[in-house]
């Protein structure tokens, strides 16, 4: 026998269908047998019942107990034949004796039950025919001076028998056809898994592309695929991401080890003062602190691949978190001699995550100093507008090209290095910036005219003003 579960899934849908629609079906089946069978029943009692009250009036007593048949009356009431609606009258005395009974019943006679069965509806046979056949006792005085017995031929009931046979045929063949049917509608409702299945056939580590094609019925199908589709667009970027930093990443720390070889195998051809060898040694220490750095901004980008779901929330005081930024870069603001300028006029306090909101700050400032020249200026701005904080941090340093603008964010993408060799970096800050802007909702602008100015404009969702 196959087992439920070794059903494939249209067969499975085809045979729950047929399972719930069998119970229904059994269940109307019964309804329509059980109804005609009362009602064929009550249609025979009531003839039955017609015919033994009529023939009861046919009857009459005398002072001696003895009843008195009107033979030409009830025998005109077509009795005589057996074919058409056979009516059978048998009238007996006290002792069971036949006194008169109709010429339909020939030599047979109808049997006489004890007197438990009075006026009650029994099922006998008459020469193997079924028949219904009621009695009841003639009466004198409350005296019971005979009996009469009507019965009549169960042919009719026939119609109960042939539809009880006709629907236990009938019911299996229904179902079978229904299983046929519903197999054909669920193959039919299920095709879009099969497209689901080959889809997920095609797809490949090397081919992520294919997408499964969605259904024309807004359905639970339709938003299974839509749903897969958009696991899918995840996957793909996320693969494409793997490869760009994986290809970004060996080319960029290629550069600083290939860097520092050459200058060892440079330093190593030839003796060298002592003044020669430190100056080599401290220029692969600068590479070593480069390679370091940007190993420690590449392990923070792979963090931020998944940090939304992770990233605390907490009251945040901007005005205290700049500051402390700013004293930071202390050193670095003064051996450049860089005017700072804060505008604050209020106290402003968001609900987000303190660490990796410094890290924004801190990759904003520590780049407004960078790229600024001697004796330059830094306007730093919070200020609120709508539902929202403006954090604004201007510098008049070297600018940024306007073709370059819109490749700031880029991972590794440096805007006209070679024009600056003096200003070190990885390319990888301002890609930091924007990871964190989107793992935490903020929004960030950036306008620039070279050589004139560069502002970012960060917006926060304000949460509480004090």
């Amino acid at each position: 026998m196959i087992k439920y579960f070794n059903f494939s899934f249209k067969n499975r849908i085809a045979f729950n269908y047929i399972v719930s629609s069998s119970i229904f079906i059994a269940l109307v089946f019964i309804a329509i047998f059980q109804v005609v069978k009362l009602s064929v029943n009550n249609h025979i009692n009531e003839e039955v019942y017609d015919e033994l009250m009529k023939h009861l009036d046919d009857v009459t007593t005398d002072s001696n107990d003895t009843y008195l048949i009107q033979v030409d009356q009830w025998r005109a009431r077509e009795h005589n034949s057996i074919s058409v609606n056979p009516v059978f009258v048998q009238f007996y005395d006290t002792n069971g004796e036949t006194i008169d009974k109709s010429p339909n019943l020939k030599e047979s006679d109808l049997k006489l039950f004890d007197s438990s069965k009075n006026d009650a509806f029994v099922n006998s046979e008459l020469n193997s025919i079924p028949i219904r056949q009621i009695q009841t006792p003639i009466l004198n005085s409350n005296k019971v001076v005979g009996f009469l017995v009507v019965a009549m031929s169960l042919e009719d009931f026939e119609i109960v028998l042939i539809l009880k046979n006709i629907l236990l045929i009938t019911f299996p063949l229904i179902l079978f056809l229904l299983f046929l049917i519903a197999r054909f509608f669920a193959g039919r409702s299920i095709k879009p898994v099969q497209t689901i299945i080959e889809t997920s056939n095609q797809i490949t580590k090397d081919n992520l592309k294919s997408r499964i094609p969605l259904p024309q019925n807004k359905d639970e199908l339709y938003i299974l695929s839509e749903n897969i589709n958009s696991l899918l667009n995840r996957i793909e970027n996320a693969v494409d991401r793997e490869k760009q930093f994986t290809s970004d990443a060996s080319h960029e720390l290629r550069t600083p080890l290939a860097v520092i070889k050459g200058t060892m195998e440079v330093l190593i051809r030839k003796p060298r003062n002592e003044e020669e060898y430190k100056d080599k040694i401290r220029f692969c220490i600068n590479e070593v602190d480069r390679l370091n750095k940007m190993v420690d901004q590449l392990l923070l980008l792979a963090r931020f691949e998944n940090q939304k779901s992770n990233s605390k929330k907490e009251s945040v005081y901007l005005n205290a978190l700049v500051l402390d930024t700013l004293s930071r870069y202390s050193d670095k603001i003064e051996a450049k001699k860089i005017s700072v300028i804060t505008h604050f006029n209020a106290d402003f306090y968001i609900e987000s995550d303190n660490y990796l909101l410094s890290i924004i700050i801190e990759n904003l400032i520590s780049n407004a100093v960078k790229y600024n020249y001697k004796n330059g200026i830094i306007e730093i701005e919070l200020h609120k507008t709508n539902k929202e904080i403006n954090l604004t941090i201007t510098d008049n340093g070297i600018g940024i090209s306007e073709q370059d603008l819109n490749k700031i964010f880029n991972s590794f993408y440096r805007s006209d290095f070679s024009k600056h060799p003096e200003i070190k970096g990885t390319g990888l800050g301002l890609s930091i910036v924007k990871r964190l802007c989107d793992v935490l909702d903020f929004k960030i602008f950036v306008e620039s005219k070279l050589n004139e100015k560069t502002t970012f404009n960060l917006i926060l969702p304000s949460t509480k003003l004090k």
